[in-house]
């Protein structure tokens, strides 16, 4: 163990000599100190204390300073955490129940990066339902790393772009034109305002933004 672990550990080990035992604080620093083998456990904690605020009763004004000064990880890494325990919560619960943990399959319980990453793909508008479970399968049952797993989920969008042009084309015509639209409404409403061109000339612009709201209805 380095030395900034070694003093990071004492840290944790003199605050809890403070807190009582049998509290919900000292499970706390209890699950931090055990972070690197049960993430999860320290990621539950943290849910609760960031749902409940339980970080204000402790003295503490917001979360991420509580993190910082008594579990002593940094706001990204405890965030992470957070959010990566409760997406295992929400969807995919079986991962948290003690029978998978004390199963044979619980060596694969991976990192909290790559369940993170996974959360991320969960959210992606690029990656469908069947792209989700492959990275689920290779992070929870072929056990890969978060660097692998973030090669692939960009791999896989690539892909996705390169295979679909055509869509990504006329994404990109349909947001030129709404602000062309946005442009000549906006152009025509001060001309007019200040009467500096012909009515003939509103008529016609009235006329290509019709023609143009039609081209992406």
């Amino acid at each position: 163990m380095d030395a900034a672990k070694t003093k990071s550990l004492k840290k944790l080990e003199e605050k809890m000599s403070s807190v009582e035992t049998d509290s919900f604080r000292y499970h706390v620093l209890e699950s931090a100190k055990n972070f690197k083998t049960s993430w999860i456990e320290l990621g539950r904690a943290l849910y609760t204390v960031w749902k409940d605020k339980k970080f204000k009763e402790w003295g503490f004004s917001t979360f991420e300073i509580y993190i910082a000064s008594e579990v002593g990880i940094r706001k990204q890494t405890g965030m992470k955490l957070l959010k990566s325990y409760y997406f295992l919560e929400k969807e995919e619960p079986q991962y948290l129940k003690s029978e998978y943990s004390d199963s044979g399959e619980a060596k694969n319980i991976p990192a909290y990066e790559a369940v993170d990453l996974l959360r991320q793909a969960k959210a992606k508008k690029n990656l469908d339902s069947q792209d989700y479970e492959r990275i689920k399968k290779d992070i929870f049952e072929k056990g890969r790393d978060a660097g692998e797993v973030k090669k692939d989920i960009t791999s896989l969008i690539r892909q996705r772009q390169e295979f679909e042009p055509e869509e990504a084309r006329e994404k990109k015509k349909q947001a030129s034109v709404r602000r062309l639209i946005g442009t000549l409404k906006a152009l025509k409403s001060e001309l007019e305002e200040q009467k500096l061109l012909p009515v003939s000339f509103f008529k016609e612009i009235s006329s290509l933004v019709s023609r143009l709201e039609a081209e992406i209805s």
